[in-house]
């Protein structure tokens, strides 16, 4: 496989380009992720007959890959983080293809488990490929983009679903097997059609935990814990409490999708404008108000329009997390970013692996305090995002740092 420096890749066509590569990842991904996310719910529920508890220990399972991302390190000393990242896309279209034939709570787990490797290692290896392959000058407003292409592709997802699901018939099979067998498709291609890029700056293959990036540490810590309650819970709510059927889910992650596609590009401009800070700081603030209203929801019994309309505000508030991403980007050693990737990945996961497992028990008997604790979940990232500086750097990553000249391991 032909390598080109990433600073040569100017030379080639368009559409074989680093960020190209990077759109057609970022639209093939969600193929395969949203159509199993979408159908998931009314899924299990129809077929396997799950309950609150069972939903709980299948996010629990999904999500002890995304723990172990901390491998990609080990993985990238023998191959490169381009292949792997295509690897392991292709391992996610292919399990999401036959997860329908699968319809046992055992069933259903294991091949949860191995998409889930896919689409974890995946996302590992896309983010470090993100970072290095971006300007850091252009890295906000591109990582909207990207972001806006990928739920250009999922509503695409969507709208097909909706469309098609009652007037042929469709049946779980037929879609899962559709769409994975895309992905797949796409990820073998790329594998084939791009030269493999070179960043300019080696990466470091070993483990790294630095002290001096302890706030990004605790701020993915956060995100990942909060991030899946809303992921587990709030599309089962709909299901569950108001009965939506797989085209009425489908319908509201189609309309949240067009929300997001025209305001991801926009939010990336106002992390570009307003700076990372006040970003998280506006985000965080508004998903506790998004999460006390979701308990509102069973504790003063307000209706299916207010869960609708939290649902996609909170997708809205979820797309400032590009911040995060670039946060890290201005304060890191450019050759920490794929371990550190890979470590981040593993802290965003730690809490994901018990929690939806241990909520799903106190949903059984209180849905709305599940909510709640996210609600204070986003207050200690609120918090965490004070300690911001507004113009992050090396030697400069939080607020008690200011004329610090030289970063401190």
């Amino acid at each position: 496989m032909k390598i080109v420096r990433l600073e040569d890749a100017h030379s080639l066509p368009f559409w074989r380009r680093p960020t190209s590569l990077l759109f057609v990842m970022a639209m093939a991904m969600p193929v395969a992720f949203a159509t199993w996310s979408a159908l998931l719910n009314n899924f299990v529920i129809e077929v396997a007959g799950f309950d609150g508890a069972d939903i709980g220990w299948l996010h629990s399972v999904r999500e002890i890959p995304g723990f172990f991302a901390i491998g990609v390190i080990a993985l990238i000393m023998f191959i490169r983080e381009q292949v792997l990242g295509l690897v392991a896309l292709v391992m996610l279209g292919v399990s999401t293809a036959v997860t329908a034939q699968f319809p046992t709570m055992g069933g259903i787990l294991a091949v949860t488990m191995l998409s889930s490797i896919g689409f974890h290692y995946y996302e590992t290896v896309n983010q470090s490929l993100q970072l290095q392959w971006i300007d850091k000058k252009r890295a906000p407003q591109m990582l909207g983009w990207i972001l806006s292409a990928g739920s250009g592709a999922t509503l695409i997802v969507y709208l097909l679903i909706v469309l098609s699901w009652e007037r042929f018939g469709l049946t779980y099979s037929i879609v899962y097997w559709l769409s994975g067998g895309f992905t797949a498709v796409v990820a073998v291609f790329c594998l084939l059609a791009y030269p493999q890029f070179e960043a300019p700056h080696p990466q470091v293959k070993t483990f790294v935990l630095r002290r001096r990036y302890w706030l990004y540490y605790a701020l993915q810590f956060m995100s990942g814990a909060r991030r899946q309650i809303f992921v587990v819970f709030a599309g089962f709510m709909m299901v569950e409490r108001f009965g939506y059927k797989v085209d009425d889910i489908t319908q509201l992650f189609l309309f949240t999708l067009v929300a997001n596609m025209i305001a991801a590009p926009m939010l990336g401009k106002v992390v570009a404008m307003f700076g990372e800070r006040r970003a998280l700081i506006f985000e965080y603030a508004g998903l506790c108000i998004v999460f006390f209203a979701y308990g509102g929801i069973y504790y003063f019994g307000w209706g299916v329009v207010l869960a609708t309309g939290l649902y996609v505000v909170n997708h809205l508030f979820f797309s400032l997390a590009l911040a995060i991403k670039t946060y890290f980007q201005k304060i890191a050693d450019p050759r920490d970013i794929a371990p550190t990737a890979a470590v981040a990945f593993t802290i965003n996961h730690i809490a994901a692996v018990f929690l939806p497992a241990l909520l799903g028990y106190v949903w059984l008997t209180s849905p709305g305090m599940v909510f709640l604790l996210a609600a204070g979940m986003a207050i200690v990232s609120l918090i965490l995002s004070l300690l911001i500086p507004r113009h992050p750097a090396p030697g400069h990553e939080t607020v008690f740092q200011v004329g610090l000249l030289a970063p401190a391991e």
